[in-house]
């Protein structure tokens, strides 16, 4: 029996996934890459979070979007997953923003990390 949890997400761009991952200096591997579990079970995913325990935090693609695959018995981030699962999701908004966005002529005009944990983030096009 497994011990893998899969946990849905909205993350459809490993790019973005993976500076947003950098942006909270977490350390990833990414392609084919195997998620370490339970007494040495294996999954097979597309980027993934080493943990000193030996029991990982892997993404893997199920046709629509990324899944959060784990053993949740073995977390060992500096967050809960809940919070964990919140900062990425808002460092990925960020990235997939500015990459949405650059192409369409938009610069960044002020990014601010706020005390209370949001992000403000001002874009500016000109019409020429």
């Amino acid at each position: 029996m497994s011990h893998f949890s899969q946990i849905k997400t909205r993350i459809r761009d490993l790019d973005a996934l993976q500076k947003a991952l950098a942006d909270l200096d977490i350390v990833c591997e990414r392609g084919n890459v195997t998620v370490r579990g339970y007494r040495g079970q294996t999954r097979p995913a597309h980027l993934v979070i080493r943990q000193e325990n030996g029991h990982d935090v892997g993404f893997v693609w199920n046709g629509q979007e990324y899944e959060l695959v784990t053993d949740v018995q073995f977390w060992q981030q500096r967050w809960t997953l809940e919070r964990f699962l919140g900062k990425v999701s808002q460092r990925y908004a960020l990235h997939t923003v500015l990459a949405e966005s650059a192409p369409k002529g938009f610069n960044v005009v002020t990014q601010e990390n706020r005390e209370d944990g949001t992000l403000r983030l001002v874009l500016q096009r000109w019409n020429g």
